[in-house]
């Protein structure tokens, strides 16, 4: 792994850094902004704060320089979490994108927007006994159908489940009446599914694409 792959995960999926980990950038940044800084008094706010640590074992950490720390961790993180960690890496020469969620290659320029074909805003998800599991909200851009796939990158989940029904039901709320409509799927484990719970109302829209 190079150091370009490193700073991407930690600073795109930091949900699955430890406490440690956390301390120790924190700890790295704050030492930065106080290299040049003459001041004792800044110093004791900056430990007051929480924002340096003399807890050997985070320092344990960094003993072999921010690098290689980025490197160790990142790591660690791939070799436990690696359902959960999306490389989105371009289709045309498989470098590395910006970000998880870019369409487009810093690298060779390359743009994959096309494959987009909808977004859909995530409110609740359920699911009945023997039937499919429905992700369920509002569609915000696009004809969604059978056959294409959720982008579940956004919401922290490396997967792109293929969407096999599409359900309505009406809800009233407040003299209000409107259409929910549920995306279902059987490509997903049970602790996916119970992290998509967890999610709720998730206020950012999730792609539809039209391959994976």
């Amino acid at each position: 792994m190079d150091n370009e792959t490193a700073k991407y995960i930690i600073n795109y999926f930091s949900n699955l850094l430890t406490s440690a980990e956390r301390m120790a950038i924190k700890h790295t940044t704050s030492t930065y902004k106080l290299e040049h800084s003459t001041s004792d008094s800044m110093t004791k706010i900056y430990r007051d704060k929480g924002w340096l640590t003399s807890d050997q074992s985070v320092l344990d950490l960094l003993k072999d320089g921010y690098d290689n720390f980025e490197l160790n961790v990142a790591n660690r993180i791939i070799n436990q979490n690696s359902d959960n960690v999306f490389l989105n890496n371009c289709p045309k020469c498989n470098k590395l994108a910006r970000t998880p969620y870019a369409r487009q290659c810093k690298h060779c320029g390359n743009n994959w927007h096309d494959l987009i074909v909808g977004q859909f805003k995530l409110e609740y998800a359920f699911q009945i006994t023997g039937r499919q599991f429905f992700i369920v909200g509002q569609i915000k851009k696009g004809e969604i159908k059978p056959g294409q796939f959720m982008d579940l990158t956004m919401l922290g989940l490396n997967k792109k489940p293929q969407i096999e029904a599409i359900e309505f039901a009406l809800k009233r709320q407040d003299g209000k009446a409107w259409e929910d409509i549920g995306l279902g799927t059987n490509e997903l484990t049970e602790v996916e599914k119970e992290f998509i719970k967890s999610k709720g109302s998730f206020e950012t829209p999730f792609d539809i694409i039209s391959e994976r």
